[in-house]
């Protein structure tokens, strides 16, 4: 993408009434939303799902047209990309979604304790090298993070091609005591038909063309992750 298109869609993402992006500094201080996000922006009491590293927004926005009776959230600091999926939501006139341009590190600033009802990691960086295994959105160190703002019955669901991403999580999820509700090591070699396989991101269909085989996982967070919260 060149410099103008970017420059373009960083000018339009700023006429979104449904994009939140503030300075470090500011979230710090406080975000106005932060624990009221279903009152004071989705004027509901929807479930709220959150998509971290939602790039174009493909699965924010195809869940939020599915599921009309819930709220989602795309989470992502590149926001030429995500330019795309307030785009669709803006076509769609869809009410029921969001986006934060933010690092995944500051997601805590922006949902208060026990607000959020479930997490999709779609396609993250599988952060390959061994010294940036801190870096993987399903590490420890992250979990902790999102056991700040989730709820203890709460689904985090990862979709990736990495094998190395996978075998890792579920390792994680078996040494950290969290409770394991699917693996599936092919999900277009199994009889699925849901959201997991209709709702396809930008790199999923890249992958596919090329016989990748598509991983998925879906669990929930020990529940002493919250107890540390409380």
């Amino acid at each position: 993408m060149g410099n103008k298109n970017k420059l373009q869609r960083f000018a339009e993402n700023l006429t979104f009434s449904n994009l939140f992006q503030y300075r470090y500094e500011e979230v710090i201080k406080g975000f106005p939303l932060k624990g009221r996000w279903k009152q004071d922006f989705f004027k509901n009491d929807h479930p709220l799902i959150l998509e971290l590293g939602c790039g174009k927004g493909e699965y924010t926005v195809g869940m939020a047209c599915q599921n009309p009776e819930k709220n989602f959230i795309g989470v992502d600091i590149k926001g030429a990309r995500m330019w795309r999926g307030l785009k669709t939501a803006q076509e769609k006139k869809l009410k029921n979604v969001a986006f934060v341009r933010t690092r995944i590190e500051l997601s805590e600033h922006y949902f208060g304790t026990r607000e959020v009802d479930g997490i999709w990691i779609t396609f993250p960086d599988p952060q390959i090298k061994a010294k940036k295994e801190r870096k993987r959105l399903t590490s420890p160190r992250f979990l902790e993070r999102y056991a700040r703002f989730l709820k203890p019955e709460a689904i985090i669901h990862l979709k990736t091609d990495a094998l190395l991403l996978y075998d890792y999580t579920r390792e994680v999820i078996e040494e950290g005591g969290h409770i394991l509700l699917e693996a599936n090591e092919d999900i277009y070699g199994s009889n699925i038909n849901n959201e997991i396989t209709q709702i396809q991101t930008f790199y999923e269909k890249k992958w596919l063309e090329y016989g990748t085989k598509i991983r998925y996982l879906a669990f929930q967070l020990n529940p002493e992750f919250f107890q540390k919260n409380d």
